[in-house]
């Protein structure tokens, strides 16, 4: 028996998803943020002892471990990065601060800019320059950059990203001040532009790379702690790393732009999704997920998640790597419930795993989310929480809520269903939001609900929004965890190159893919996947003049590698024909009369790997469940005697009407009244809106 582990570290809970053949063991247990390693250790040998092994031995049954992280993300949210300084072209020391006059909220005129990673004084520049087509026009003064070095010294710099203007075009300025920054600061972290975004335009690659310093340390720190922990444990295999474009690779790949993990713990979640949805016979999903500290949705289209490149906001820093578009909310179960200026609100604050919520009982003493679902009945102290790990108290929850209901002029009970509605109206505004800028009808879709805390609220959310069907995957607690498992190895690069898309180069086209190829090779070699088991997606991204962004899409899709025969003088009509149609699709429209321009090529690589088998279909008959005990709880429409159902006691086939709560062993399902719950061939959960 061999095993693949797929872990996602969230801010409240670590989550893991065994897979053995076709079988998918569950666990969670509570996230270590003074180091995390810590949580990823403890959970392995818990699973462990759940195939009566020990540790070693089940380490070393393990094939892959395949980990998604929110390090990077917690850094930049936590603004406790390594001391960063830049160094850029003479001239350009501010461009980082202008943000191409980008402000989230145009309205408020108080909305301070976020916090400088590189405040002004660790911003310096170098007399040098090299032209759009490469040409050197100014030679690099390597007696500046070492006067940079000292400065950098002096105000104690740990990490060096290193922009300079045109160096995707050519590297040999930006590689030797990497070299003499190697030499006068040994140890630093250096990021240099042309490895990290070797792409026009210059905003996007320096942002890129600054907060590619900034998060590198903790990130490589970590991996490279956990890493060693697995050896000595037994592990004998490469720790795969999720990225944000949905893709895994090994820790060597990542630890060349650590950026490229931002966001990799949610993208697992909408990787699994598209691979439920698929197999269940629904390409088109909204899926939510709604854990300890966030709420993150996102969509899978016609059956995927593609990642995007260019213009991605996260933790208000521009980055513009390759990502599954994810929008975050902070809305999680140890959201903090508090009063401002006479408003109740919920969020963004966390009480994460540390102290926790205060039912927790580990110290907690602000009212969260999780602390009002105890005070609604929705979750029980009675029962174990989080597979029986701990159990939830009532002690000084329900004066939390007394104190916060006194604020308010009303009572403990009140306030707690407050707070209820608080959220969920803040979730699906922030879903309508979403969906309305892509101009998507959520009726249209099917809601995927997973996250510890996301069948509580999913099917009065899907209500709110005109949604009558809800799926909750019986392994949606730690479904993100199971995506990674999903996940493929991929690599997704791209290189910049713009010409008019009538008068291409075919050799330079030859030579930039020719590199991305050999990149590739490299990485997916020494990960021990053959070349002939890859397949290549060569894409070009294009726009028509004046326009703002570029569209990518595919010219070949090849399996293998280095068969570049389809760069030759027919590609120019191939790519003007497939960008139109692609225009279309995107925007309604193609500008006639107008010819499109290159603005860079991209190839996506990747390798099948063995992943969870879904199975689909409603074949068992109906069976109405029967309820194990009923529980005062307020389910929207005040408090009654509610059935509860143990989701152990129901097979396929059974039916759970509303108003009803499901006890999973790490989730709660709420049935709202006008819902009915049916248990699929899998044992997953389809939610149903009752007709009128």
């Amino acid at each position: 028996m061999s095993y693949r582990v797929g872990i996602d570290i969230g801010g409240t809970f670590t989550d893991f998803a065994l897979l053995k053949s076709s079988e998918v063991v569950l666990h969670k247990n509570l996230s270590t943020p003074e180091d995390r390693s810590i949580g990823v250790m403890t959970g392995l040998k818990k699973l462990a002892d759940i195939e009566g092994l020990s540790l070693g031995d089940f380490l070393n049954k393990c094939d892959a471990i395949v980990h998604g992280t929110t390090v990077a993300d917690n850094t930049l949210i936590e603004m406790n990065g390594a001391v960063t300084g830049l160094i850029t072209t003479e001239g350009f020391r501010d461009e980082i601060e202008y943000r191409r006059g980008y402000k989230e909220d145009i309205w408020d005129v108080r909305l301070p800019p976020p916090k400088e990673i590189t405040p002004r004084r660790r911003r310096l520049t170098v007399p040098e320059r090299i032209l759009f087509n490469g040409t050197v026009h100014k030679e690099l003064d390597e007696a500046a950059v070492r006067e940079c070095c000292r400065r950098f010294k002096k105000q104690n710099v740990e990490s060096v990203a290193i922009s300079l203007i045109f160096s995707f075009v050519n590297t040999v300025h930006e590689k030797r001040v990497a070299k003499i920054v190697a030499e006068e600061m040994p140890g630093v972290q250096i990021s240099c532009s042309h490895e990290v975004l070797p792409r026009a335009p210059e905003y996007d690659r320096t942002s890129t790379t600054v907060v590619n310093a900034y998060v590198a340390p903790r990130v490589n720190s970590y991996l490279e702690k956990l890493v060693v922990r697995l050896k000595d444990g037994g592990y004998k295999h490469q720790l795969m790393v999720m990225q944000a474009s949905g893709g895994v690779m090994t820790k060597e790949y990542i630890e060349g732009a650590p950026i490229r993990v931002l966001a990799s713990g949610p993208a697992g979640g909408v990787i699994g999704s598209a691979h439920v949805g698929a197999a269940k016979g629904y390409p088109n999903l909204l899926c939510v997920d709604m854990g300890g500290t966030s709420y993150d949705m996102s969509m899978v289209i016609d059956g995927a998640a593609p990642a995007e490149v260019g213009w991605n906001m996260h933790h208000r820093y521009l980055v513009g790597v390759p990502m599954v578009k994810v929008e975050t909310l902070g809305a999680g179960g140890g959201s903090i419930c508090h009063v401002n200026n006479g408003a109740l609100e919920v969020g963004p604050a966390s009480a994460g795993s540390e102290p926790g919520p205060i039912c927790y009982g580990r110290g907690g003493t602000q009212p969260t989310i999780t602390d009002a679902l105890l005070m609604l009945g929705i979750l029980s102290a009675d029962a174990g929480f989080a597979g029986g790990s701990f159990s939830l108290s009532k002690t000084g929850v329900e004066e939390a809520f007394k104190k916060l209901g006194d604020q308010m002029g009303y009572s403990a009970e009140a306030a707690a269903f407050d707070c209820w509605r608080v959220v969920n109206a803040n979730m699906s505004q922030a879903v309508q939001r979403t969906v309305a800028g892509k101009g998507i009808d959520p009726k249209d879709m099917v809601m995927l609900a997973y996250g510890g805390n996301g069948p509580v609220f999913a099917a009065v959310q899907a209500e709110d929004l005109g949604i009558d069907k809800v799926l909750v995957p019986k392994a949606s607690p730690t479904f993100s965890a199971l995506g990674t498992l999903v996940a493929n190895p991929s690599i997704d690069e791209e290189r910049s190159y713009i010409a008019p898309a009538n008068a291409l180069d075919i050799a330079k086209l030859n030579s930039l893919w020719s590199e991305l190829e050999a990149r590739a090779e490299k990485y997916f070699s020494d990960a021990k996947f053959p070349a002939n088991t890859v397949t290549s997606k060569y894409q070009m991204k294009m726009r028509y003049p004046g326009q703002n962004w570029s569209l990518a899409f595919d010219v070949k899709v090849n399996p293998g590698l280095h068969d570049l025969a389809f760069i030759n003088e027919a590609l120019s009509a191939q790519a003007i024909a497939s960008f139109n149609q692609r225009h279309t699709e995107e925007f309604g429209h193609v500008r006639e009369g107008e010819m499109p321009e290159v603005t860079g090529i991209r190839l996506v690589t990747t390798v099948e790997t063995p992943s969870p088998k879904i199975i689909k279909g409603t074949t068992a008959p109906a069976v109405a469940g029967k309820a194990a005990k009923t529980r005062r709880a307020n389910l929207g429409k005040g408090y009654s005697d509610t059935p509860i159902f143990y989701g152990k006691d129901l097979k396929p086939g059974y039916e759970v009407t509303g108003p009803a709560i499901i006890e999973e062993t790490f989730t709660t399902i709420v049935v709202y009244p006008g819902w009915k719950a049916h248990v699929d061939d899998a044992g997953d959960y389809e939610l149903t809106l009752l007709k009128k």
